[in-house]
C-alpha cells in the first residue's frame, strides 16, 4: 500500500499555496517555544522565590501585627489582636493555623552576672511550640522550678556581637552562649524573684526571647500589674506565605506582614501573571498556526477534489486515504516541537549560567512539565490533523 500511495500521490495537488503552509510551521513554532518558555520561567519563579522562609513540615511561618497610625497611638486595644481577630486569621484564606505570641506584663531585668558587666531590661514572650522551628526537649518549665530555658533569637545574638566592642563587651558564640548563666529578675506588684535562665535554642524565625509558656503564664498572674488580653503579634501557619489570596486578605485588614518573609511575594505574583499572559499568548498562536494549516489543508483536498473522488470510485478506501495524507505532516510536527524544545532548552542553559550565575535553586535542564506539554502539543497537532482530513474526506463521497 506504501507503493501504490507514491503512485497516486503526484494526483494531491499538495504544492499549492506553500505560503500558507510555511507560515502554519513557523506560527505553530512561534506559539510552542512562546508556551514552553513560558512555563520554564513559571517552574523558575517556584524554586527562586519557594524557599525564602524557614519552613517546619513544607509550611511557613510569619508573624502579623496591626498597622499602628496616628489616630491608634495611644490606643493599645486597637493595636492588638482580641478573640475574634484571631479567629478571623484563622479562617482566612490558605492558612492553616494561627497562634498568639504572649507577652510579659511585668518588668524583667537580665543581669550576666559576675561573667562580664552586662545588665538590661528585657521583655519575654511565650508560643505555641507547634510555631517555633528549634524546640530542644528541655524547653519546659514547672512551677517550683527556679530554671526557666530560653530559646533566643539569632538575630538578637547578632545584634549585640555588633555593638559588643564598642561598649567593652566580649563578643559571645552560640555555643558559649548556651552555656552562659544568666539571672533574669521578675518583679511587679510589691513582689520580685529571681531565676536562672540559660539559652537552650537559638530561633531563626521569631525574633524574640522565649520562655516556655507555663512559666509566663504563672509569671503574669503573680507580677503582672496590666490587664491587657489582647496581642501584639500573631503567627500564621500557611502552605506559601507569598500565597496571593493571603497577602490580599491582610492587605484588606491593614495588617502588616513580616516583610522578610514575603518580601518576594508581589514581585512572584508579577512575574508570574506576566509568563501565565505569555503562556496564554502562547497557546492562542498555536490555535492560530493550526487553524491556517486547516486552511492549508481545505485548500488542497479542494484542488485534488476531483482526483480523490476518482480515487475513492476505485476502491480506495478513505480511511486509508486519511491516514497516509496525514501521516505526511508528522515528521513535521516533530521537527517543528523538537526545534522549540532545542532552542528551550538553549534560552534555559543561558538563564541558568548568564543570568543566574548557576544559581543551585536552578537547573540547567528543562523542568519534566515542558517535555509533557511539549509531547501533549504533539499528539495534540496530530490528532486535530487527522480529524480534520477525515472529515474533509468524509464530504467527498
Amino acid at each position: 500500500m506504501a507503493l501504490s500511495f507514491k503512485i497516486i500521490q503526484p494526483l494531491l495537488q499538495t504544492g499549492t499555496n506553500a505560503a500558507s503552509r510555511w507560515l502554519s510551521y513557523i506560527g505553530l513554532g512561534i506559539g510552542v517555544l512562546l508556551l514552553l518558555c513560558s512555563i520554564q520561567m513559571f517552574v523558575n519563579i517556584q524554586q527562586l522565590l519557594g524557599k525564602n522562609t524557614v519552613r517546619k513540615n513544607g509550611y511557613d511561618f510569619v508573624s502579623v501585627t496591626k498597622t499602628v497610625t496616628n489616630e491608634t497611638m495611644g490606643q493599645p486595644d486597637k493595636n492588638l489582636f482580641h478573640a475574634e481577630d484571631l479567629a478571623g486569621l484563622k479562617a482566612a484564606p490558605n492558612v492553616e493555623d494561627a497562634a498568639p505570641l504572649e507577652s510579659n506584663q511585668f518588668r524583667v531585668q537580665l543581669n550576666a552576672g559576675d561573667i562580664f558587666a552586662f545588665k538590661t531590661d528585657l521583655f519575654l514572650e511565650s508560643l505555641d511550640t507547634n510555631f517555633i522551628d528549634t524546640v530542644p526537649p528541655n524547653f519546659h518549665w514547672q512551677v517550683g522550678d527556679m530554671n526557666v530555658p530560653i530559646i533566643l533569637s539569632s538575630e538578637f545574638l547578632e545584634a549585640y556581637n555588633v555593638f559588643a566592642p564598642g561598649q567593652g563587651l566580649p563578643q559571645v558564640s552560640q555555643e558559649t552562649a548556651t552555656n552562659l548563666p544568666v539571672l533574669i529578675t521578675c518583679s511587679g506588684r510589691g513582689q520580685q524573684a529571681t531565676f536562672a535562665a540559660h539559652v537552650v535554642a537559638f530561633s531563626d524565625r521569631i525574633n524574640s526571647v522565649l520562655v516556655p509558656q507555663d512559666f509566663l503564664h504563672w509569671a503574669n498572674g503573680n507580677f503582672g500589674e496590666q490587664t491587657t488580653s489582647g496581642s501584639a503579634r500573631i503567627y500564621l501557619k500557611t502552605r506559601d506565605a507569598n500565597n496571593g489570596e493571603l497577602l490580599a486578605f491582610l492587605d484588606n485588614k491593614h495588617y502588616r506582614i513580616n516583610k522578610d518573609k514575603v518580601k518576594f511575594g508581589r514581585t512572584k505574583q508579577t512575574l508570574q501573571g506576566i509568563f501565565s499572559g505569555l503562556g496564554v499568548f502562547g497557546l492562542l498562536v498555536v490555535g492560530m498556526a493550526l487553524m491556517l494549516f486547516s486552511f492549508y489543508l481545505q485548500l488542497v483536498i479542494a484542488r485534488s477534489r476531483d482526483s480523490l473522488q476518482l480515487l475513492l470510485l476505485l476502491g480506495y478506501s478513505p480511511r486509508w486515504l486519511g491516514r497516509k495524507f496525514s501521516l505526511r505532516f508528522i515528521p513535521i510536527y516533530l521537527f517543528v516541537v523538537l526545534a522549540a524544545l532545542a532552542a528551550a532548552q538553549l534560552l534555559q542553559a543561558l538563564f541558568h549560567r548568564e543570568v543566574m550565575l548557576n544559581r543551585p535553586e536552578l537547573s540547567t535542564l528543562l523542568d519534566w512539565r515542558v517535555w509533557l506539554t511539549a509531547v501533549l502539543l504533539t499528539i495534540l497537532s496530530i490528532i486535530t490533523n487527522f480529524r480534520l482530513v477525515n472529515r474533509l474526506l468524509r464530504k467527498l463521497y
